[in-house]
């Protein structure tokens, strides 16, 4: 590897949306910093199982299902 090319890491706190807050190495802000995250994998669908409902906005979901209605999906 190269040497001085690789940004520094140091301990930064991470706070999750239900007030927990994890200690992780990070290149982001500077060292004790706290970052607050929106989304976390206790709430997001790709980790809790996609049970979100999916807006349908301006009817273009149920256009997308009756096009493709006879595949057989």
């Amino acid at each position: 590897m190269k040497k001085d090319i690789h940004p520094a890491y140091h301990m930064i706190n991470v706070k999750m949306i239900n007030g927990t807050t994890v200690q992780m190495q990070s290149t982001w802000g500077k060292e004790g910093d706290t970052m607050t995250l929106d989304i976390d994998p206790s709430a997001h669908p790709a980790w809790t199982g996609g049970g979100t409902q999916l807006l349908d906005t301006g009817g273009r979901v149920s256009k997308f299902k009756k096009k493709y209605e006879g595949l057989g999906f």
